[in-house]
């Protein structure tokens, strides 16, 4: 059987913004060489063409350039600053720029959250329920340890949780998940709490409270 192509379209269009049709200010915001920099609490320092540095506070849509502080224009800086947030170069306010603990991609996290950090693909909370990839069973995420599985010691067995022979073929640098089996954590007032490398759970859609 022959794959049906799509007809062509009759009209071509560009991905990237007609800086033809806005005004001045927000085509330089688009076309000019700046350097965004987020300084936390919506600040962003914004490294002009010009060799300039000026402040912006985005929440408060202002700006220490004189276009704005002067003229009381929403300059050029501005504009930047909202189109590097919106295209996820930089964090929005509120949040900051850091390496998932357990992938190593960047990620957005809020600014004061405490580590270890994730990414929304590796993040599990505790109340969640994960899926062991080797048995099938499910299990409730207690909390995401900051140890890594080649550091961890299972002290009923004297191992660490990357030797543990269940584990073999999992990273060493794993972050250790601690979690109970779902069946324990339903029956029992205090279930016992087992240790696992990261990448041996898979996420579910599932909380305990929904069960």
């Amino acid at each position: 059987m022959t794959d049906q192509l799509p007809g062509r379209s009759t009209r071509k269009t560009a991905l990237a913004p007609d800086t033809r049709t806005m005004d001045e200010r927000a085509a330089r915001a688009w076309t000019e060489r700046m350097a965004v920099r987020p300084l936390g609490g919506g600040r962003y320092a914004v490294d002009s063409h010009s060799g300039a540095t000026y402040v912006v506070n985005l929440p408060e849509s202002r700006c220490t350039c004189p276009d704005h502080r002067i003229r009381g224009e929403r300059c050029k800086h501005i504009r930047r600053v909202a189109i590097e947030v919106t295209s996820h170069r930089v964090p929005p306010p509120g949040k900051r720029q850091v390496r998932c603990a357990q992938c190593g991609v960047e990620t957005f996290v809020e600014e004061d959250s405490a580590e270890p950090w994730f990414c929304s693909n590796c993040r599990f909370e505790p109340g969640d329920v994960v899926l062991d990839r080797e048995t099938g069973d499910r299990l409730v995420v207690a909390g995401v340890t900051t140890q890594r599985a080649d550091e961890y010691v299972i002290d009923t067995v004297d191992s660490t949780v990357a030797a543990y022979e269940t584990n073999a073929g999992y990273p060493d640098d794993d972050l250790v998940v601690e979690a109970s089996y779902l069946g324990d954590v339903a029956h029992r007032e205090q279930p016992r709490t087992y240790a696992f490398p990261h990448s041996r759970l898979a996420a579910t859609e599932q909380r305990l409270l929904d069960i």
